[in-house]
């Protein structure tokens, strides 16, 4: 009897380790299997009539280089002035001015430059009740400039300018009321003007640009302007502002 328990006892036993042996392998062999019969994912096909997705990316800003072989630049002009030798007072114009250079590298180029400007400007006193007449300058100038620091957002330029101005000076003196002669040109002379001529004139100043992009930029300019109207060279300020265009690849 006790045999018979022993056994039985001990047969029970290894049925129960058997079973928990194998139940403790199941899910390791299954999950093997599984892992190793897996098929590698496959790409997602898009479903017929749809446009399938693309990375929409946007162009990067073209890098400012000053590699361009042309500039033209144009903008509003301010200028002040003298109208005769010995008038104690100055008088200011506004006008255009419009520029041109051709860079020979990125450092160095010769520049044309024309200036128009209109102004009024007082005289002596006088009894002909001729007051503040129309004074213009057309300059016509040409030079160097020179790009000196510069980086993405910003260049500085210098330059060097010289030409001649035709100065108007009597526009306006022969609407006076009993004016000393019918010539305007004596009239501006009685008042204290200088006669019209043709005179050197010279800029010499710089300019920063600001760049809007790799093609233009904003352009602050300002100069001393040099004269020779009457019988000294006299010295006179000026200043512009505009936008400058680049354009042409410099090899």
């Amino acid at each position: 009897m006790t045999r018979r328990a022993l056994a039985g006892m001990t047969a029970l036993i290894a049925t129960t380790l058997l079973s928990a042996t194998m139940a403790a392998q199941t899910p390791a062999s299954t999950s093997g299997q599984t892992s190793g019969s897996a098929a590698p994912a496959q790409p997602s096909q898009p479903q017929p009539g749809t446009a399938p997705k693309r990375n929409v990316q946007f162009a990067r800003r073209i890098p400012v280089t000053y590699d361009n072989r042309w500039e033209v630049y144009g903008g509003l002009n301010f200028m002040n002035g003298q109208a005769g030798q010995n008038l104690p007072k100055r008088y200011n114009m506004g006008g255009v001015e419009g520029q041109a250079t051709y860079w020979l590298t990125d450092r160095i180029g010769p520049a044309v430059d024309l200036r128009v400007d209109y102004g009024t400007t007082p005289v002596f006193p006088n009894t002909f009740q001729i007051n503040r007449p129309v004074v213009r300058q057309i300059i016509g100038m040409g030079g160097v400039q020179y790009r000196g620091w510069k980086n993405q957002r910003f260049a500085i330029q210098y330059h060097g300018l010289v030409g001649v101005g035709a100065g108007k000076f009597d526009g306006g003196t022969l609407g006076g009321i009993n004016a000393p002669s019918h010539n305007a040109a004596a009239n501006a002379v009685a008042v204290g003007l200088y006669s019209n001529r043709v005179k050197p004139v010279g800029a010499f100043g710089g300019s920063l640009d600001i760049n809007g992009s790799y093609r233009w930029a904003i352009r602050l300019q300002p100069d001393l302007i040099v004269e020779h109207y009457g019988t000294e060279y006299r010295e006179f300020v000026s200043i512009s502002g505009g936008v400058v265009w680049r354009f042409g690849h410099r090899q």
